[in-house]
């Protein structure tokens, strides 16, 4: 099963930039998921199982890291990268 995840991180920290682009790169990383930018969010699609752990490692170096951060999620239990909003 292919998902879609929203994903928002805001590390409680003056220097918060460089540790939501280092999660983005780790995540971009995995070339088995499609990882799309915005300024607001980022968005990651791929098998459920591949997401889910990729997330998992990643939020935990975050956390380990920076244990006042935040992740905002949302799940949806289909593949949506090809979808153009208008």
């Amino acid at each position: 099963m292919r998902i879609s995840v929203d994903i928002s991180l805001y590390p409680l920290t003056e220097g918060y930039v460089e540790p939501i682009l280092e999660f983005i790169n780790k995540l971009e990383v995995n070339k088995n998921l499609v990882v799309k930018r915005n300024s607001l969010a980022t968005q990651v699609f791929g098998e459920y199982r591949e997401v889910m752990d990729c997330l998992d490692a990643e939020m935990e170096a975050v956390f380990n890291a920076l244990p006042h951060s935040v992740f905002v999620m949302k799940f949806i239990g289909t593949d949506r990268a090809d979808v153009v909003d208008v």
